[in-house]
């Protein structure tokens, strides 16, 4: 059986040097350049403490503490007119702040305008949930618990939506391998047919770019298809690659191999 090795330090090793990138920033504009969002945030600011607000990409954000998010959206949607709750998430700021900024995006069809409510929680901190207000917040946070591992305090289904029950760690986490972890690799192997048939399965290959030539239908290799459980021990007989099927296509020309042309301008 392969030694587990721990996976703490994954980001000093990771595959690629870029991996926190954060792209450029689009321009800001003040709140005051809009007379509806100029209204909607004074009627926010009247009740809850906001510490930054501006308009990007036609739509205003709004940073609140996050022991309000249930008030705030209550109020936005019982007086604000922002009556439905198009998408929420969270992004993973762990490796730079600490946190995790959870967000709201909010939609005012008789307005005809967005708001983008967020908050930023340290790890470990809970979120109270909006489902009450809004349905669609119901999968939302449990995919938000089950990607990030941010909990959200009185939901009223609270568990995994997307990975199994017992699954460790969170895929979306900027921390998780690309192509998952040890746990991950063995997951199905141990599910299935039990630890101690790893040394006969061998780990599950997670790359999903990964081609191999010995697959279980050994399709993957043009030219050298052979049949399902084929003795391929003294080498692959070649077979005349058929890109379509014998007689071709109605209206369509047979495809010739010998006289097709490789084309190198991308610009043609």
């Amino acid at each position: 059986m392969r030694r587990y090795t721990p996976k703490d330090d994954v980001q000093k090793k990771a595959y690629y040097t870029d991996r926190f990138w954060v792209a450029p920033q689009v321009p800001k504009f003040d709140v005051s350049d809009d007379e509806v969002f100029t209204a909607d945030l004074e009627a926010i600011k009247a009740e809850y403490e906001v510490l930054e607000a501006y308009i990007q990409v036609e739509q205003m954000v709004v940073y609140i503490e996050p022991e309000d998010n249930f008030n705030v959206l209550k109020l936005m949607k019982e007086q604000l007119e922002y009556t439905q709750l198009s998408e929420m998430s969270a992004i993973d700021w762990l490796a730079d702040k600490g946190g995790f900024e959870v967000f709201y995006q909010m939609l005012s069809m008789n307005k005809r305008k967005r708001i983008r409510v967020k908050c930023f929680i340290e790890e470990n901190q809970a979120v109270e949930s909006v489902e009450k207000l809004f349905r669609s917040a119901d999968w939302s946070e449990r995919e938000m618990y089950d990607m990030f591992g941010i909990k959200v305090n009185n939901h009223p289904f609270f568990k995994r939506i997307l990975m199994p029950d017992d699954w460790e760690g969170y895929p979306l986490l900027k921390t998780y391998p690309l192509q998952g972890d040890e746990f991950a690799s063995w997951y199905e192997v141990d599910k299935i047919f039990g630890k101690e048939a790893r040394d006969v399965i061998g780990p599950e290959i997670r790359d999903s770019a990964a081609v191999d030539r010995y697959d279980t239908k050994r399709f993957s290799h043009l030219g050298h298809e052979v049949p399902y459980g084929a003795d391929i021990s003294e080498g692959e007989p070649d077979a005349s690659p058929l890109p379509q099927e014998e007689g071709g296509v109605f209206l369509i020309e047979k495809f010739n191999l010998e006289e097709s042309v490789v084309i190198s301008d991308r610009d043609r």
